[in-house]
């Protein structure tokens, strides 16, 4: 296939010829050919309006998650660049292949300091697995090429190409090999220091009493879903996950745990890792939070096994671990063949043991809360109302935690996205967006709060003018709860920079032309959801809840601040 002609059209032609069917961005002086080109091609692909750049950026990343295939962002020189880069550190760290497209300053501008001159390539260095500058329109097919290829590339995340506004108007030529078809790649032989690894991490989990898996999101991404239950069957191995590997095992099966780690763990699972002998981790970071402080499996006293696509994070924070850079699905199916099969009393003790203590847990109901409704109860409606048909994202604060422990899920995709790669706010209204044009059969439920409220209302106009049927949740309390409830435990009480002041966020959202009501009731939050659902209509709800502090989310650490713990958690 060849094809000539502007820069601009050559970009989109190449996004075409990649499989990208939608692209989010806001405009700018330098990109006005880009869009003069989308707008010729509306009928193969699709641009979504957002309301500002970081918000295109979650919208691109919520897409990305849904779809396992590349989101793709477009910005404009100077402020659009820079607003940018507030929504790159989620998917960055998050592990989101994503195409970050931007228009720069024209080339005769450079060093005149051009009124959006910025050095592009430094500003999105820390934030991109490669920034590239496309200097020639002839360049412009091969280099989308090489980016969604690298974007998807080992550990995933975004790459960026940096267009100067002359180069989209240049005329130039591409060229596209016809596809090839064949035999798919042989996977490489396995060498000696695989080889070691999955021997001694199949003799460990075979010999370990009560061992563990910890997955994270490179489950998700492998695609491993079937090799995970496999090896926790056969070995007897309870899994626990972290908030990003939500999903990536059913949570009503007999050998979940459900998720680990600081903020959202069912505390049965925190213990059960503290306490294993052998904990093999598969596609996590393995941080801190993830860890509960790296207690939950512990540096000492267990022996870890560590398996992550990318080698600079495989055993990197359990020094002494058994690390191995390699896909998930490979070493799962090839532990799967060496593994011994647990005895059935031993997968039966285990078993036991955990539907016990998720009773327990779930059967745990604290008092109603003196002033709003518990957030806890809001996501045990939702859910019974949605189950598994739909799609829920969260914002950081009280969202993450009650969606992590309660949300039941039932494996095999991502059903809760939570921004746990920097904890982002103002992440769920956008990233709704996204998941919606992602899986427009799926419902999508979106919780906010008044601190990412404020961040992100814009993007009620996008929801509004896409009429996209997402259901909202404003959790409030009037303040920016999370900082202050660790103000509350670890600063003796001394409130500052957290109380906002009260807005009437129901007007705000019917200004944007949202159906809107405040529920201040249970049985409000019901009719109102079962009436949105009919209709398949959006609707934002203003729901008042308490502050964290005053009814506690399951944060592990601050439960343990409760009873003596001293010191701010360390992430």
């Amino acid at each position: 296939m060849s094809f000539e002609g502007s820069g601009a059209d050559i970009l989109v032609e190449a996004l075409i010829h990649a499989g990208v069917r939608v692209v989010f961005g806001f405009p700018g002086d330098t990109g006005v050919a880009l869009y003069d080109a989308l707008e010729r091609r509306a009928g193969q692909i699709t641009h979504v309006l957002a309301r500002d750049e970081r918000a295109a950026a979650s919208m691109a990343d919520a897409y990305a998650r849904a779809t396992n295939q590349v989101g793709v962002v477009e910005a404009s020189s100077g402020g659009g660049a820079t607003f940018l880069v507030g929504g790159l550190g989620e998917p960055w760290a998050a592990s989101v292949p994503m195409l970050v497209i931007t228009s720069d300053i024209h080339r005769s501008s450079r060093g005149t300091s051009a009124i959006t001159e910025v050095d592009q390539q430094k500003l999105f260095s820390a934030v991109t697995k490669a920034q590239w500058v496309v200097e020639e329109a002839g360049d412009m097919a091969q280099r989308v090429e090489d980016a969604v290829q690298l974007a998807h590339a080992g550990r995933p995340g975004p790459v960026s190409l940096i267009i100067p506004e002359d180069v989209l108007d240049e005329v130039g030529r591409a060229d596209w090999a016809p596809t090839r078809l064949g035999s798919a790649a042989q996977p490489s032989p396995i060498g000696v220091e695989e080889e070691r690894f999955l021997a001694a991490a199949a003799s460990a989990l075979g010999a370990a009493r009560r061992p563990a898996l910890l997955l994270g999101s490179g489950i998700h991404l492998s695609g491993a879903y079937g090799a995970v239950r496999r090896l926790a069957e056969r070995t007897g191995a309870a899994v626990a996950t972290t908030i990003h590997g939500k999903g990536a095992f059913p949570e009503a099966h007999p050998l979940s745990l459900g998720v680990v780690g600081a903020n959202g763990a069912r505390d049965y699972a925190n213990q059960f890792l503290a306490e294993a002998e052998v904990v093999l981790m598969v596609g996590t970071r393995a941080n801190s939070t993830d860890t509960n402080g790296f207690s939950s499996p512990p540096r000492q006293g267990c022996q870890v096994f560590h398996v992550d696509i990318d080698p600079d994070r495989a055993g990197r924070n359990y020094p002494g671990s058994h690390a191995l850079a390699a896909d998930a699905t490979r070493v799962l199916d090839e532990l799967c063949r060496r593994a011994a099969p647990v005895s059935a009393e031993r997968r039966a003790a285990t078993e036991r043991w955990i539907l016990a203590e998720r009773a327990r847990f779930e059967g745990q109901r604290e008092m109603p809360p003196r002033v709003g409704l518990s957030p806890r109860d809001l996501v045990d409606l939702l859910h019974q109302q949605y189950a598994s048909h739909a799609v829920v994202v969260g914002d950081a604060g009280t969202p993450t935690p009650y969606l992590a422990a309660y949300w039941a899920t039932g494996g095999g995709r991502r059903e809760v996205i939570l921004p746990r790669g920097h904890g982002a706010m103002g992440f769920a209204l956008p990233a709704a967006v996204g998941l919606a044009l992602a899986e427009p059969d799926r419902p999508v439920i979106a919780l906010t709060t008044d601190g990412s409220f404020g961040m992100a209302c814009g993007e009620l106009d996008t929801i509004a003018r896409l009429h996209l049927p997402i259901l909202i949740l404003h959790l409030s309390n009037g303040s920016l709860g999370w900082i202050k409830a660790l103000q509350h435990f670890y600063l003796d009480r001394r409130y500052f920079g957290v109380d906002l002041k009260p807005l009437d966020a129901v007007k705000i959202a019917e200004g944007f032309g949202l159906a809107a009501e405040r529920a201040a009731t249970l049985d409000a939050v019901r009719r109102a959801v079962a009436e949105a659902e009919e209709g398949r209509v959006p609707l934002f709800l203003d729901v008042p809840v308490p502050e964290e502090f005053d009814y506690l989310p399951p944060v592990a650490p601050w439960a343990a601040a409760l009873v003596g713990a001293a010191g701010r958690p360390v992430y």
